[in-house]
């Protein structure tokens, strides 16, 4: 009657401390409030270091729109001298003063200034596609994140609790002096499995850190900083037609569009390779004046430019289009690579999919009430050892199997996100289209 009490004084008890367990991985630090998974990644694209780069190159690439298509400023030029005139005796027939001033403006072959101007936009282009480009895998590395500590916290939970329960029931077995080979096999049993859990819940432990010090560095918060989230699972969606995401992605994907971007751009610079076989020419005005015996005034115009006319621009031209057919072959490159990895995600997402689908809503939840039953029964000596063993691992490896499932749709899910722009995760944006301010 006696080991009866014990029994279920202990068992009440271990629920009392996975119950503590639970309510402290779950309830928030009074200091720091929780917060969602949009409301982190809101987080995240606010105040992530990183995008302050990205910023600067917006910045840099409108200051160089404003001077691209700017002529050179014009240069004034003068002199001042003193003039003497003599007649052919030598003698000094007069003496005075001789100045000159001049202004002159140097102009670019016409069509110049609209490709350098066509080039600076490009740039401008490209520096918000990229950062748009950061962004938008900024927030999808944010939300790879969030479910990645909160399953991790959930492996952890579920390898402690069972490690606990071995525990416990290891002692009481332990306390009751066993006779016989059996009794002391199955404790050694029971001490193997909790160790072999313990190693887990550590690991788990571990990557949970891993991925809250990432979390932490990329919202610009300290590496050891606090972490109150509060994880709803997302719904996956139906997995797209990949003939629709690979139609999607022609438009919407950034890396293609930056090729396709870099193309033109280059596409302008083989025109101004050609261009530039034309000098630039200065012309100015200038005037004169000269005081000896009489007042001598001269007012003028002149046209400046290097000789030869034609320059031998053969070797710049033959560079840049060389560099166009480089940047027509990584675009060509970068479709066929899109091609390939929307092909796998969307196949790879379809099985995942397909494959969640057979699981019950409440799997996992009815793995955990056999294993506390099997607990409870292993105690009144109504289950034998290597099934109590057997379904607390099955336990654990369900939570495990369920978890990373689910964490590698998601993963697929914002792959094609990323790659094509459309949304499959339900409550989840389309990628942002970048406002690139330049004018082609």
């Amino acid at each position: 009657m006696k080991s009866v009490v014990f029994r279920v004084g202990l068992f009440l008890n271990l629920i009392a401390l996975a119950g503590s367990i639970r309510a402290a991985d779950s309830t928030p630090s009074p200091s720091t409030p929780p917060s969602s998974v949009d409301l982190l990644v809101t987080e995240v694209l606010t105040k992530n270091p990183e995008l302050r780069y990205y910023d600067a190159e917006l910045t840099a690439a409108r200051a160089q729109l404003k001077t691209a298509a700017q002529l050179s400023p014009p240069e004034v030029n003068g002199s001042l001298g003193r003039k003497r005139t003599t007649d052919l005796t030598g003698t000094l027939a007069g003496e005075g003063t001789a100045w000159s001033a001049g202004v002159s403006q140097t102009f670019e072959w016409p069509g110049r200034l609209g490709l350098r101007k066509a080039i600076a936009n490009r740039d401008l282009v490209l520096a918000g596609l990229g950062r748009a480009r950061f962004t938008n895998a900024l927030a999808g590395r944010a939300r790879s994140l969030a479910f990645g500590v909160a399953a991790a916290a959930e492996q952890r939970r579920v390898a402690g609790e069972v490690a606990d329960r071995f525990h416990a029931l290891r002692e009481v077995l332990v306390q009751r002096d066993p006779a016989g080979v059996a009794p002391a096999l199955e404790i050694r049993i029971l001490e193997a499995t909790e160790l072999s859990l313990r190693r887990k819940a550590a690991k788990a432990e571990q990557e949970w850190s891993t991925v809250r010090t990432e979390l932490n560095l990329l919202r610009g918060q300290p590496a050891d900083g606090p972490l109150n989230l509060t994880w709803v699972e997302p719904a996956l969606g139906a997995s797209p037609r990949l003939e629709s995401v690979l139609a999607a992605a022609q438009t919407n994907n950034f890396d293609l569009r930056v090729r396709v971007v870099e193309l033109e751009q280059q596409g302008f610079r083989v025109d101004l390779a050609r261009n530039e076989r034309w000098p630039a020419f200065t012309i100015g005005t200038h005037y004169s004046e000269e005081r000896s015996d009489a007042r001598d005034q001269m007012v003028g115009l002149s046209v400046n430019f290097p000789l030869p006319l034609w320059r031998n621009n053969t070797a710049r031209t033959e560079a840049a289009q060389a560099r166009r057919i480089q940047a027509e072959s990584v675009l060509s490159t970068a479709r066929r690579d899109l091609e390939r990895r929307l092909t796998v995600a969307v196949n790879s997402y379809a099985a995942l999919t397909t494959e969640l689908q057979r699981w019950r809503p409440d799997t996992v939840e009815q793995f955990r009430a056999a294993a506390e039953l099997a607990d409870r029964h292993y105690r009144l000596g109504a289950v034998p050892a290597t099934t109590y063993v057997e379904l607390q691992k099955q336990y654990t490896e369900a939570v495990d199997a369920w978890l990373e499932t689910r964490r590698e749709a998601i993963e697929h899910a914002q792959e094609i996100e990323q790659l094509s722009g459309i949304p499959v995760l339900p409550g989840n944006r389309a990628a942002s289209q970048p406002s690139t301010e330049a004018t082609p």
